[in-house]
């Protein structure tokens, strides 16, 4: 089955609490309420001497951004701007950080021309930090390993296409994605298979990720009432984004926190908690 890649202050540094709430009783997608989800991210990239928003993706430790592995091209030149909201208004909020091109790694079992693989995870490292405010904040990550049960609500935050060939959206958007466990994606009528144990499937009617959100976070809200971040927008149906029984699929975050702890010497605090992440040590020099 075909399947494609989405292309498509005195502030604390603890992560998932955002200042500003969610509005979590959004059914269909619609504008977010500014700044409720403060560790988005736009990343850009560099064309005809402008930047292009490409990807969405996740603040999880102040010089360190997670993201989509499809989303990362080894030609361009790329930005990630934080505290952004409306991307056609200039609203004072905005911090552009520039990324070199040797501080992005690729998860090393990425296979770019195979989307439903997985291992679609990127991280890159910024040059200089993000200056925490009540617009950036940080991302919770869940405990390793953690696998959220069928009809878990969480969201999804972007400025993704509204619909298959839509518009883009200036306003960050989201909307509320379920979460759809493996047994149940993997129907015949529904991916067929396809997912594997470090993926998640979220939504499956007419609400979806769609082109422009590739990379960027499912929040899911735990016990404690922080916000994590489950999953990195990965893929959608070649049938389009809205397609019935083909939910978004994401990366599952939590299988991946060894290598995110490896390449970034970030780790948990507690360790192996869903706490802010600190940087105790250099990224390993690898790609």
């Amino acid at each position: 089955m075909p399947v494609f890649p989405f292309m498509t202050s005195g502030v604390s540094s603890s992560c998932g609490t955002p200042i500003y709430t969610p509005n979590a009783r959004v059914v269909n997608g619609e504008d977010a309420i500014p700044y409720s989800w403060p560790w988005q991210i736009s990343l850009q990239y560099e064309k005809d001497g402008e930047f292009r928003h490409t990807c969405g993706g996740t603040l999880i430790a102040p010089n360190w951004v997670m993201t989509a592995a499809h989303c990362i091209s080894k030609s361009r030149t790329y930005q990630v701007v934080v505290g952004e909201y409306d991307m056609d208004a200039e609203e004072g909020s905005e911090q552009r950080i520039p990324v070199n091109s040797n501080d992005i790694f690729v998860h090393p079992k990425w296979i770019s021309i195979c989307a439903a693989c997985g291992n679609d995870i990127a991280l890159m490292k910024l040059s200089r930090a993000a200056e925490l405010s009540n617009t950036v904040q940080l991302g919770c990550l869940p405990p390793a390993g953690e696998v959220l049960p069928n009809d878990y609500p969480c969201y999804i935050s972007g400025w993704g296409r509204l619909y298959t060939n839509g518009p883009l959206p200036s306003k960050l958007q989201q909307a509320i994605l379920p979460v759809v466990d493996n047994q149940h994606c993997n129907q015949k009528d529904w991916w067929g298979g396809v997912i594997r144990q470090n993926m998640i499937c979220a939504g499956g009617d007419i609400r979806a990720g769609c082109n422009g959100d590739s990379g960027g976070p499912l929040n899911c809200k735990a016990a404690d009432g922080r916000w994590e971040v489950h999953g990195i927008a990965s893929f959608v149906s070649a049938l389009g984004c809205n397609a019935l029984k083909k939910p978004t699929v994401f990366t599952r975050v939590s299988d991946f926190e060894t290598w995110i702890q490896e390449v970034s010497g970030c780790e948990g605090d507690p360790p192996g908690g869903s706490h802010a992440w600190k940087c105790i040590s250099a990224q390993l020099n690898r790609k």
